[in-house]
């Protein structure tokens, strides 16, 4: 119940006390007049009955003492006072006394009430008949125990009078009170199931009167219009939700919604993905309670940081920081959420997961240093070896000047081919579009092999070439293609022991409708852990066994050449220990995929 109900309940019991109060004592002043005139009335009636008597005996005692003798007179009236006497029990007393005041008799008190005195005492004169002569005067003292009597009848009937109408007005009240106050019950009752959503009740008003009636009916058709417009605004807001789950399930990143209280509300299933949790696991928890792999509590932190800004803050900008899990990591972004009225309802935490984007910023620059100490190594011994041959070259015999130049001359290759590199990568990354024409692939294997055969003399190698008959020739960049068959044949040229063998085949699978070629070497090998990522750019395996220097893109460039442009697959399968095969595979009918790119422009 609210303040002002609580305040206007107390109002009406307090006009409802003052009213039988009022009451109370306007019927008490009206049995005290009522009291008062009957005591007074009696009174004047016993008064007048005293008066009566007293004239009645004043004329008997003339009649009975008319003829008698002075000195019997006292003896008559004393025998016809005791009769009176015992006849009246209120007459205390008879008094008579002659013309000239003297007493002629007075009967005692009455023996029997001692404690009794004369409450009312007439005295009437003694008369003849005419009037004209008189013989003296009768007084008689009464008790007044009638007028007590009546009085006291009268008191209890009036008190008695009193207090049941005063019963029955306090029932009546209190009946009429019980009566107002059931409706409003009935009413309070309805309203409260109308506030805690039970829409469509309605209030059955049976002896009510008229005016309650009406405001029961207008309540129960505010009820039915209420329970209508309840039911086409849940179907809409079920609709907005079910739009709003559909939304948040379709964003390929995670995102959880919070409350003002801190309390995971609705998250999809790339946030359950990226967070490792199972079903509804956080659903309605405190997000301060989530725990990374190490058992840290890795959003309370930056949660509290961004509870504690202005809301100003938070909408100008929102609060990022990066979680940690088994080696992942998220970038959340926390933003926060607002209402139709703009009032701050919650948060949103949006997880991006940029593991590769960090490793890839890890691998530049891990890239940016290689080459630049790949590209330091060549520019230092082409400076070293120039500047002597400038400066003391005269002082050298042929033999050391043609060493010299053969040094510079590998430098320079070494240099190029890292130039080429950075060169294609950034040419082949893009979507520039690189021209394909038929070529005899056959004969491209037999080129890129002649051209590797000083290294393999240097490195004491020997390398086996094993190509099918009737291979066909297909579209392709020559260029392209012999620089990723480089590439293989350079990599199986650093890993291969010395005087190994190399083994590069040329085949074609029918059942798919491919030429393929592979590069086998006899040299360390990759772990499995390793094969997924040698192709990727800028990753370079670094550890005791592979420990040749280079910028990390030749495999990612074989790769981009081949699956990107040529619509192909490259693929390696290796053992540690056993040696490694790299090999690519091109469609030999390019027809289709031709028609895809036109279809795309």
């Amino acid at each position: 119940m609210s303040e002002s109900q609580k305040i206007n309940f107390t109002t009406q019991n307090r006009l409802i006390i003052f009213g039988m109060v009022l009451s109370t004592l306007v019927i008490m002043a009206i049995a005290v007049f009522t009291t008062i005139n009957i005591q007074k009335n009696l009174n004047e009636g016993y008064q007048s009955f005293g008066q009566v008597i007293s004239k009645v005996l004043a004329i008997e005692s003339v009649e009975i003492t008319k003829d008698v003798p002075k000195h019997k007179k006292a003896d008559v009236l004393k025998k016809h006072s005791y009769s009176i006497l015992k006849s009246h029990k209120d007459i205390l007393f008879i008094e008579f006394r002659d013309e000239n005041g003297d007493l002629i008799y007075k009967t005692p008190l009455k023996k029997q009430e001692p404690s009794e005195i004369p409450s009312i005492m007439v005295t009437s004169p003694m008369m003849d008949a005419d009037n004209k002569i008189h013989y003296g005067s009768v007084t008689i003292g009464l008790s007044g125990n009638v007028t007590d009597k009546i009085s006291s009848t009268a008191r209890a009937s009036i008190l008695f009078v009193f207090v049941i109408v005063w019963l029955v007005f306090a029932f009546v009240i209190l009946i009429n009170t019980y009566l107002i106050t059931r409706e409003l019950r009935i009413l309070r009752d309805g309203v409260k199931r109308i506030s805690s959503g039970e829409f469509g009740y309605k209030i059955e008003g049976k002896d009510v009167s008229e005016e309650v009636q009406e405001l029961f009916n207008a309540f129960n058709d505010m009820s039915v219009r209420l329970n209508l417009y309840d039911e086409q605004n849940i179907e809409q807001l079920t609709l907005e939700r079910n739009k709003l789950e559909a939304v948040l399930m379709s964003i390929v990143n995670g995102v959880v919604v919070c409350d003002n209280n801190d309390s995971v509300v609705l998250m999809n299933n790339h946030a359950k993905e990226m967070l490792e949790l199972q079903g509804d696991e956080l659903l309605n928890t405190d997000i301060h309670q989530y725990v990374d792999t190490q058992g840290e509590y890795c959003f309370a932190d930056k949660i509290d940081e961004y509870k504690n800004l202005s809301l100003e803050d938070k909408t100008s900008k929102p609060v990022e920081f990066n979680v940690k899990l088994d080696g992942r990591i998220l970038k959340s972004i926390i933003s926060p959420m607002f209402s139709r009225n703009k009032d701050y309802v919650g948060y949103i935490i949006v997880l991006i997961d940029v593991t590769k984007e960090a490793e890839t910023d890890m691998m530049k620059s891990q890239f940016i240093s290689n080459v630049s100490h790949e590209l330091r190594t060549p520019v230092t011994v082409l400076r070293s070896y120039i500047d002597t041959l400038y400066n003391y070259g005269n002082d050298f015999d042929y033999e050391t000047q043609k060493e010299f130049i053969g040094t510079i001359n590998t430098e320079i290759i070494r240099l190029n081919q890292m130039v080429n590199d950075i060169l294609d990568f950034s040419r082949l990354d893009s979507n520039a579009k690189i021209e394909k024409q038929e070529n005899d692939i056959s004969q491209l294997v037999d080129s890129c092999v002649s051209q590797v055969q000083v290294l393999l003399k240097e490195h004491n190698l020997h390398i086996e070439v094993e190509k099918e008959d009737n291979i066909p020739q297909i579209m392709m960049n020559y260029d392209s293609i012999a620089r990723a068959l480089t590439n293989y044949l350079s990599n199986a040229i650093k890993y291969a022991p010395q005087n190994s063998t190399i083994k590069v085949r040329l085949y074609k699978e029918e059942d798919k409708n491919r030429v393929t070629v592979t590069v086998r070497d006899e040299g360390i090998g990759i772990a499995p852990e390793f094969q997924k990522k040698v192709f990727e750019r800028f990753y370079r395996i670094e550890n005791n066994t592979h420990s040749v220097k280079g910028t990390g893109l030749g495999l990612h460039l074989v790769k981009t050449t081949i699956e990107k442009h040529h619509h192909g697959n490259v693929f390696v399968k290796s053992q540690p220990n056993q040696g490694s095969t790299f090999g690519f595979s091109l469609p030999i009918d390019t027809s289709e995929f031709e028609e895809e790119n036109s279809n795309l422009v």
